[in-house]
């Protein structure tokens, strides 16, 4: 995969100073190399530049490269072919090489590898020596080792930063992916209470319905039925308006899907009797005090049904205690607690969204859930949920 200059990670001054550095120094060591070449008592005008002309051509190459990804191509090609003319420069046109093939743009880079090798050839004659060259093979080998170091060294800097790119993409996609799944998890959790509470509401709403219709047709109703009637129209009354409260704003995901029996505390014991079944070892203990209301059985029912579940998926052979309790006005309070899986066996795979369902479900209800891990071993579920005191109940 070829990557983008665009793609490149932003350099932050301390990164773009120590690489323009590191090309200063390979230069001096080139031009200290190259002067300790010279024979002794040299003059002329090709020594006057490389002690004037040399390092002014140098520095102007290092300010370019501060360019080089913006124009890569451009300024690699303009300080390889400066370094013809400056030994200095060496440094900063294996900087631009090597930013070039971080690139990993094969057309590009051979261009611009081919041309250092060319120039490095070339740039051995610029300045007199000591002693002869040598054979051809022996001055381009030194080049061409260099200028094939320095490609590889890109080419990993441009694969490595493509496998970072790579990795932070992935994880984004995992986090949008997981960020989805956790909002399709709340959206499924809110329509199945928007149709528990529909047939609920309705029923509700029905009957209120009828103690008003009997009102209306039995003017002759004695005084005492008349307050009876009037007080169940108005406790029907702000029970639905309970439950309309908790249902507006949620949309039915099927309409037309008949629903089955909608369950409360009562049911908690046949709830028990299908975990022990199951081979769990579930004790109950229900001492609430009164009939809460119907959204928050509901609500109860469906943590201790949750709690059952999980520890019958993680907990196997565990024994499982079950605590309801509370009162109007203090709220209602439920607690599943086991004590750790009796065995290792290989459960289902876990989804993780039915706590998070749970918890929407919960919250919405205006409660707080709360599980955690026991430090000896064994989990806890535990929901509080308010239970307000109906008007007229004292």
């Amino acid at each position: 995969m070829l990557t983008d200059v665009g793609a490149q990670p932003p350099l932050r001054p301390w990164g773009q100073a120590w690489r323009l550095l590191a090309a200063a120094a390979l230069g001096v060591l080139l031009w200290v190399m190259t002067a300790s070449q010279l024979p002794v008592g040299a003059s002329g005008p090709r020594i006057d530049w490389m002690i004037t002309g040399d390092p002014a051509l140098a520095l102007l190459c290092l300010i370019a490269l501060l360019w080089r990804r913006r124009f890569p191509v451009a300024i690699t090609l303009g300080v390889i072919l400066v370094s013809t003319a400056s030994v200095l420069s060496g440094g900063a046109s294996l900087l631009a090489l090597c930013s070039l093939a971080a690139r990993r743009r094969p057309a590009e880079t051979a261009v611009a590898a081919v041309l250092s090798l060319v120039t490095a050839v070339l740039g051995n004659d610029l300045y007199p020596h000591r002693e002869p060259a040598g054979p051809l093979w022996l001055v381009i080998s030194l080049p061409l080792l260099m200028v094939g170091i320095v490609v590889a060294v890109g080419a990993a800097i441009g694969a490595r930063r493509e496998e970072v790119r790579s990795l932070r993409e992935q994880v984004e996609s995992a986090k949008r992916e997981q960020a989805a799944r956790a909002a399709e998890a709340r959206i499924v959790e809110r329509h199945r209470i928007a149709r528990e509470m529909h047939d609920v509401l309705a029923h509700r709403v029905s009957l209120v319905a009828m103690q008003a219709g009997v009102l209306g047709h039995r003017p002759d109703l004695p005084a005492d039925q008349v307050a009876e009637l009037a007080r169940g129209i108005a406790d029907g009354s702000h029970q639905a308006l309970e439950e309309l409260r908790d249902v507006l704003g949620v949309l039915r995901a099927s309409p037309d899907e008949l629903e089955p029996p909608q369950p409360s505390l009562t049911d908690l014991p046949a709830l028990v009797a299908d975990a022990r079944a199951l081979g769990l070892d579930v004790t109950l203990a229900n001492t609430t005090e009164g009939e809460p209301p119907d959204a928050i059985a509901r609500t109860v029912y469906r943590v201790v049904q949750e709690g059952l579940t999980n520890a019958g998926k993680h907990a196997p052979g565990a024994s499982v205690a079950v605590a309801v309790e509370g009162e109007a006005g203090d709220g209602l309070r439920a607690t599943i607690r086991d004590s750790g899986a009796a065995r290792k066996t290989a459960g289902p795979p876990a989804s993780g969204y039915g706590l998070l369902g749970l918890s929407e479900r919960v919250g919405l209800a205006g409660g707080e859930l709360d599980h955690r891990a026991e430090p000896g071993g064994g989990f806890v579920l535990a929901a509080r949920l308010p239970w307000p005191v109906r008007e007229g109940s004292e």
